[in-house]
C-alpha cells in the first residue's frame, strides 16, 4: 500500500500549491473539501461531486457515531463504501460538534460525555475513543480529539484548553498507532494569542503528525481577526506537510486563507447556502428568493458550466426555490461547489504560474461589480 505524502510544488508569497498522495488517489491543494455530514453531501450524488472537481470530503465523527453508528459502518464495509465515495475522506475528531451541538456536556481530563442531541442518549469521547470512531470508519486523514473554546474568550481560558488539548493530541497519537496509507493531523489551537499558538504549534511539532490543522478560528472572531492570526499561524507549522484551515469558508475567506499559506479547507457553506436560495458566484452572492429573478431568461452565471447554468434560467431557479422544490437545493449546490472547485482551480493555476497577487486583485474586482443589472 503507498503511503501517505505531501509534495510542495510551487510556491507564490505566502501561497502554495502542491499535491497529497494517498492510496485512494490524490489531492490538488489548495483543496476545498465538500461537507459530507451525515455520509452524504446533502442534495448531491457522490459522482456529481466528484464531477465539480472534488478530491476528498469530509464526514463527521460526532454524527456518524450517533447515527448509524462507527460500528455498523464498519460491519457494513467501511464509510467509503457505505456512501459510495472512493477517494479520500478526511474525518473530524468530534470536539467541535461536541462543544456546539451536544446537551449536558461535561469535560475533563479524560475526555467529554454528553448526551446525543438528537435522542438524549449518553455517550463519551476521549482521545481514545475518537481514535477507534474514526478507525471503524475507516478514513484517510483522522483529525486529533481537541477542544475548541468559542471566540471571544479570555487568555486564561484558551490557554488552560490550549495546553488540554496539546495533551490530548498525544494520546491521540499513541491510539492512532501505526496505520500505513493513513495520516493523523494535529490541531493547533490557542484563540488569537500569538504566543499561545507558537507554543502550541511547538507541542505538535514535537509529537510530529503527517499534517497540521489550525483549529480554533471561524467561531465567530470576524474575517479581519481571523486573517490577522493567519498572518502568522500557518508559518508556525512545518513547510512540508500539509496545512488545514477548519471550517472556513467564503469564497473572500478561502482566498485570503491561501494568500497566508493555507493547503486545505472545509465548509458546509456552499451546500448549505444553495439550500436556502443563495448562490455563489464570481460576482458575489446572489439570492434566488428576490423577486428579480422571476422573469430573467438569463443563466445564473454565463460563464460557468455546471448544470444549474447550462440548462436553467434564473426565472426558473427564483421558481422552484420559491415553491420549495427539491431540485432548487440540487441545482443551487451543484452550482456553489461547482464553483468553489474552480476557484481552486484558479488559484492553483495562479500559484504555479507566479500570479496570484493578480488573480487575487482580479477575484476582488469581478465582486466588487456585484451581480449583473436586472432586466
Amino acid at each position: 500500500m503507498s503511503r501517505f505524502s505531501f509534495i510542495l510544488q510551487a510556491t507564490d508569497g505566502a501561497a502554495r500549491t502542491g499535491r497529497i498522495d494517498t492510496p485512494r488517489g490524490a489531492i490538488r491543494t489548495p483543496a476545498f473539501m465538500p461537507v459530507g455530514t451525515a455520509a452524504t453531501v446533502k442534495a448531491m450524488l457522490p459522482e456529481s461531486v466528484a464531477s465539480t472537481g472534488a478530491d476528498i470530503l469530509l464526514g463527521n465523527t460526532y454524527h456518524l457515531m450517533l447515527r448509524p453508528g462507527a460500528e455498523r459502518v464498519h460491519a457494513l464495509g467501511g464509510l467509503h463504501r457505505f456512501m459510495n465515495w472512493d477517494k479520500p475522506i478526511l474525518t473530524d475528531s468530534g470536539g467541535f460538534q461536541v462543544m456546539s451541538l451536544a446537551d449536558l456536556r461535561k469535560l475533563d481530563e479524560s475526555g467529554v460525555t454528553f448526551r446525543s442531541h438528537i435522542d438524549g442518549s449518553k455517550h463519551a469521547l476521549s482521545p481514545e475513543r475518537s481514535m477507534e470512531i474514526q478507525r471503524l470508519l475507516g478514513s484517510d486523514i483522522v483529525m486529533a480529539f481537541d477542544e475548541c473554546p468559542a471566540l471571544p474568550a479570555d487568555r486564561d481560558r484558551l490557554a488552560s484548553s490550549m495546553h488540554l488539548s496539546m495533551r490530548w493530541a498525544r494520546r491521540s497519537r499513541e491510539a492512532f498507532g501505526d496505520r500505513p496509507g493513513h495520516a493523523l493531523f494535529g490541531i493547533q489551537q490557542g484563540g488569537l494569542e500569538h504566543d499561545l499558538r507558537e507554543e502550541s504549534a511547538a507541542a505538535l511539532r514535537e509529537i510530529g503528525f503527517e499534517g497540521y490543522a489550525i483549529g480554533g478560528l471561524a467561531v465567530g472572531e470576524g474575517q479581519e481577526a481571523m486573517f490577522g492570526c493567519l498572518d502568522h499561524a500557518p508559518a508556525m507549522l512545518p513547510e512540508d506537510k500539509p496545512r488545514y484551515l477548519m471550517g472556513v469558508g467564503k469564497p473572500d475567506d478561502i482566498v485570503g486563507a491561501v494568500a497566508r499559506g493555507v493547503d486545505m479547507m472545509d465548509c458546509v457553506l456552499p451546500s448549505r447556502s444553495g439550500r436556502t436560495g443563495q448562490a455563489w458566484t464570481r460576482r458575489g452572492q446572489v439570492n434566488l428568493r428576490n423577486a428579480r429573478h422571476a422573469d430573467d431568461p438569463r443563466p445564473l452565471d454565463e460563464a460557468c458550466g455546471c448544470p444549474a447554468c447550462r440548462g436553467y434560467s434564473r426565472a426558473y431557479l427564483h421558481h422552484v426555490t420559491r415553491s420549495q422544490e427539491m431540485i432548487a437545493g440540487m441545482l443551487l449546490t451543484w452550482h456553489n461547489l461547482h464553483y468553489y472547485q474552480e476557484l481552486m482551480q484558479g488559484m492553483r493555476d495562479a500559484i504555479a504560474e507566479g500570479r496570484f497577487s493578480e488573480f487575487e486583485a482580479a477575484f476582488h474586482a469581478a465582486r466588487a461589480e456585484g451581480d449583473i443589472e436586472r432586466l
